[in-house]
């Protein structure tokens, strides 16, 4: 995918059987009330059509990936995203003044330690009924 194609919703990719990313993917959901994003798990068949191959052949998984009009990843991603929800969430965005290697830096003590720290899933989740049409796989 080309890096300056128009797409009419961005994909989050997230790790699938990550308890803190599911987490983050239900807190998302209910904070994204226009329902601009998209959702499939990094384990799945859409992300493994659209991403890069060192986003998916991979044996430690990114734990976010936005595509939007570019991939970001890590902290970019994650303000990238918080930019976009309902309430004071947007005001998260002032953080992507500090830069990257640091705000990465920091993101990648949480990303390694996720499992450990949060639990992990046998399984990707199930989206609910009521979300299932906004999850790509």
């Amino acid at each position: 995918m080309g890096t300056n194609t128009q797409i009419e919703h961005p994909v989050i990719f997230f790790d699938g059987v990550c308890n803190l990313c599911n987490s983050s993917v239900n807190f998302i959901i209910k904070r994204d009330r226009k329902k601009y994003f998209r959702f499939s798990s990094l384990q799945g068949n859409y992300a493994s059509k659209v991403l890069p191959s060192e986003f998916i052949n991979r044996k430690a998984l990114p734990s976010l990936v936005l595509l939007d009009n570019k991939l970001n990843i890590k902290s970019s991603a994650a303000l990238s995203i918080a930019w976009r929800l309902n309430g004071l969430w947007p005001l998260l965005y002032v953080f992507i003044i500090i830069p990257p290697f640091i705000r990465h830096f920091i993101y990648d003590i949480v990303a390694k330690n996720r499992y450990r720290w949060f639990g992990k899933k046998d399984q990707c989740m199930i989206p609910s009924p009521e979300v299932k049409d906004r999850f790509l796989d």
